[in-house]
């Protein structure tokens, strides 16, 4: 038991560090190489579909809010996002992408379907339920550890 602890420690050390050089590399490669992972990770978590506060982000993220401040500055003078008013409650400010944001969004969302797609090609169904039970304690230990 203990070989396969070592093994699957080393699996997951080996993709999480896989996915990160990819990431960095097809960034530098594409014309959205004014971005850092960690910008591009932000702009995820902005996301095209649900605006949200800064604080809301930062939390997604776990970055501090004066973190995520400075974020948000570079990402609006880069022209991935920007800043407005909340139509019910003018005083809350929202992030939302630009067209240059939600092109970069959906490119990084292709990337992560298609990782997903080769993770689970040839699973069946009770397979997949296996694959997500261990995920799902996995994010349990990151939530516990952050």
């Amino acid at each position: 038991m203990a070989d396969e602890y070592q093994k699957i420690n080393e699996s997951l050390i080996r993709i999480y560090n896989g996915i990160l050089w990819i990431e960095e590399k097809k960034l530098r490669e594409s014309t959205f190489n004014d971005l850092t992972i960690k910008e591009m990770h932000a702009i995820d978590a902005i996301s095209m579909y649900d605006h949200q506060t800064s604080s809301q982000v930062a939390k997604k993220l776990h970055l501090s809010p004066g973190t995520m401040t400075a974020t948000a500055n570079r990402l609006i003078a880069k022209g991935y996002a920007e800043r407005f008013h909340d139509e019910e409650d003018r005083r809350i400010i929202r992030l939302g992408l630009t067209h240059k944001g939600r092109v970069l969004y959906r490119a990084h969302r292709a990337f992560h379907n298609m990782m997903v797609k080769s993770f689970l090609k040839d699973m069946d169904e009770n397979e997949q339920k296996v694959i997500h039970k261990a995920l799902r304690n996995l994010e349990d230990f990151v939530e516990d550890h952050s």
